[in-house]
C-alpha cells in the first residue's frame, strides 16, 4: 500500500519560514520523481518543486524560485520542501506528488496559511 504522508504546514507570518516533509511508503522511493504542488482556494493546483529520481536535479515554478528549496533523503524516503520569505499568496494546501512508470501517487495535503 501506498502512502505519501505529508507534514509541517501551519500558520506563519509574512517573511517567515516553513519545511514541509513528505514521507514515503510503499515505493522504492529513489525511483520516484518526487514533486510539490499546491492548490490555493478557488484556483487551479499548481506545479511548486520538483525533484529528478537520480540526479536529485530541482525545477521550481516562477512564483517560489529563489525562496523555496526541494531536496530528498532516499535513505529516509522522504522529500523536503524549505519555504523562506513566504508571501501570502503562498497560501494553499501543499500536496506531495510520487510519478514513475510504475505509477502516479499522491499525499492527502497540508495546509500553509501565510498571515499576520
Amino acid at each position: 500500500q501506498v502512502q505519501l504522508v505529508e507534514s509541517g504546514g501551519g500558520l506563519v507570518q509574512p517573511g517567515g519560514s516553513l519545511r514541509l516533509s513528505c514521507a514515503a511508503s510503499g515505493i522504492t522511493f529513489s525511483s520516484y520523481v518526487m514533486s510539490w504542488y499546491r492548490q490555493a482556494p478557488g484556483k487551479e493546483r499548481e506545479l511548486v518543486a520538483t525533484i529528478s529520481s537520480v540526479v536529485s536535479s530541482t525545477n521550481y515554478a516562477g512564483t517560489v524560485k529563489g525562496r523555496f528549496t526541494l531536496s530528498r533523503d532516499n535513505a529516509k524516503n522522504t522529500v523536503y520542501l524549505q519555504m523562506n520569505s513566504l508571501k501570502s499568496e503562498d497560501t494553499a494546501v501543499y500536496y506531495c506528488n510520487a510519478r514513475s512508470l510504475q505509477g502516479n501517487y499522491w499525499g492527502k495535503g497540508t495546509l500553509v496559511t501565510v498571515s499576520s
